[in-house]
């Protein structure tokens, strides 16, 4: 039978030192640990590090964008190069993917990518992600690596993506692991303090907001810390981290790519009588939008949000804003079709 596909993430801050450099101790027992998950799953590992492992290489170096995008040029060969050599005594080989944004909002390109990745696991290959740096458009890139992760889960089909980070899981208020969270809502998501590492982008807040669009596209998430014993295979297992358990997910793999890959243009905000019908599953009319937040063109795809502008779906949109705005009669216009929008 064909393997289920399992995400893994590591953080800047869980793959190197306190001194900024490459971890081999924890490259060593993330080996050991995918080698043995590799039996069961089609792996695909998203790791940060790069430019961590190479800002020390760069001369005076003060963390400009020109300056980040070197320090990754320099750390990606570095950290690849050390993945290799901890997985060759297990016969498991890697391959480098360095991804950018528009990879994901170009379905085609996305199918391409998706084809290159079955190709490798054919050959016990496991393909390591990261974002491409060095030439990625400061306007169209990914948030972070957790968003990379999720938009690779959620496009591949995924049964599980494992977030590993320096802390034990999510804390709750009186600052002790949360192990299972049953549903990702405002409360869950209230739960995700500001601060973030040295080292890295994201922080809580980035990984719950990730695993909440992936346990809404049927995905189990797992956010979990790297320094336990076996921490990954017992995460896979859900003996360790926080878990946050997959909802019912009927949506299919071309909405699910619409959810997550296309880039978001537009936002539009309507008013309850919208929102009930969005939920009935009926398309979007003109009638319901209160505010047109920010413009799109037809065919791009924008968010829906409600009063409190909270996210609730998003859109493929039949016109452009500027056809909307100039509608004197919009009781019967279709901004979106129902199969074209999904439900966040």
């Amino acid at each position: 039978m064909k393997k289920p596909i399992l995400v893994i993430k590591f953080g800047s801050a869980s793959v190197t030192t306190a001194s900024h450099e490459i971890d081999e101790t924890v490259i060593a027992s993330v080996a050991q640990q995918v080698s043995f998950l590799s039996k069961s799953y089609n792996i695909v590992l998203v790791s940060s590090g790069a430019v961590a492992a190479g800002k020390k290489k760069l001369v005076n170096y003060k963390g400009t964008l020109s300056e980040k995008k070197a320090a990754a040029a320099v750390g990606n060969p570095l950290l690849l190069q050390t993945y290799s050599r901890y997985f060759l005594p297990y016969g498991v080989s890697i391959a480098q993917s360095l991804c950018e944004r528009h990879h994901f909002s170009n379905r085609n390109q996305f199918l391409q990518l998706k084809k290159t990745y079955e190709q490798l696991w054919k050959s016990n290959i496991i393909p390591v992600a990261n974002e491409n740096d060095v030439v990625s458009n400061l306007e169209i890139k990914f948030s972070d690596n957790d968003e990379l992760a999720t938009l690779i889960a959620v496009g591949f089909g995924a049964q599980m993506v494992l977030y590993c980070t320096s802390v034990p899981g999510v804390y709750d208020d009186n600052g002790k692991v949360i192990s299972e969270i049953p549903l990702i809502d405002r409360a869950a998501l209230s739960l995700a303090k500001k601060e973030k590492s040295s080292v890295g982008l994201g922080g809580m807040t980035s990984k719950l907001t990730f695993a909440r669009l992936a346990t809404q596209m049927g995905i189990k998430a797992v956010i979990f810390g790297i320094k336990s014993e076996n921490a990954i295979i017992n995460a896979v297992e859900g003996k360790t981290g926080t878990v946050c358990l997959a909802q019912n997910s009927n949506i299919s793999a071309r909405n699910k790519w619409l959810a997550s890959g296309s880039i978001i243009k537009g936002q539009v905000q309507v008013d309850d009588g919208a929102v009930k019908a969005l939920l009935k599953r009926h398309s979007l009319l003109a009638v319901g939008v209160q505010k047109l937040l920010r413009h799109f063109e037809a065919g791009e795809v924008f968010e829906i949000v409600d009063a409190e502008k909270t996210v609730i779906a998003v859109a493929k949109s039949k016109l452009d804003s500027h056809t909307l705005t100039q509608q004197e009669n919009k009781q019967n216009i279709e901004i979106a079709h129902a199969d074209d929008i999904v439900l966040i």
